[in-house]
């Protein structure tokens, strides 16, 4: 099994290789449509500026084999972060499209009048499992991830949303459609919990 993470230019690359690595599953870096084409799973990864991802996959000449792999041939893609809110349709941040796998935007969180909450949103926060799936085997409600985010994927259709956190207000922390697959919090930051999710997704998915 070949997995691929995309590099695009923004995220935390290298640590999630290295935690697959750990897990004995090979990967590699890339962002060579050949590599993609070749891929047997696809891991998008980001973190940053929504506008600035789908500028540098564009830039890249990726939005064609993307589409083709994940959309026509079914391959799965996990999205983290970044990578998840591209899935959307459109984003906030820089009034964008995005690639359109979900039906859904990235919106910013709203001011906490209270300033009990910050924004970003950074640090460890539980999950709750609205449905079961395999992506989230092993994982027990109320387990703790890492998040480090401003937006969050707001989805149109509910049937897409896997589990969701609380901060401000209720947001989407993980989603799946089909062979799409995406995590709001970071699983290479996430402990054995993270390495649970990233096992699921190379084992399952």
């Amino acid at each position: 099994m070949k997995i691929v993470i995309i590099d695009y230019g923004v995220g935390n690359i290298k640590s999630i290789q290295n935690q697959l690595i750990k897990l004995g599953y090979n990967s590699s870096v890339s962002s060579e449509k050949t590599d993609i084409i070749n891929a047997d799973k696809l891991i998008l990864p980001g973190v940053g500026h929504f506008a600035y991802g789908m500028k540098t996959l564009n830039e890249l000449d990726l939005l064609g084999t993307l589409k083709k792999k994940v959309i026509i041939e079914k391959t799965p893609i996990l999205g983290i972060c970044l990578g998840m809110q591209l899935f959307t349709e459109w984003s906030e941040e820089g009034n964008v499209s995005g690639l359109g796998w979900i039906k859904g935007k990235a919106v910013k969180f709203t001011k906490d009048p209270n300033k009990r909450y910050k924004i970003p949103h950074m640090g460890w926060n539980s999950i709750k499992i609205k449905k079961q799936n395999k992506m989230i085997r092993g994982i027990k409600n109320d387990s703790l991830f890492y998040f480090v985010h401003s937006f969050y994927v707001e989805c149109s259709e509910d049937i897409d949303i896997l589990t969701t956190t609380k901060y401000i207000s209720k947001f989407a922390s993980m989603i799946q459609k089909e062979n799409i697959y995406g995590t709001q919090f970071h699983p290479e930051k996430s402990h054995e919990n993270g390495l649970q999710i990233l096992k699921n997704f190379a084992e399952y998915a």
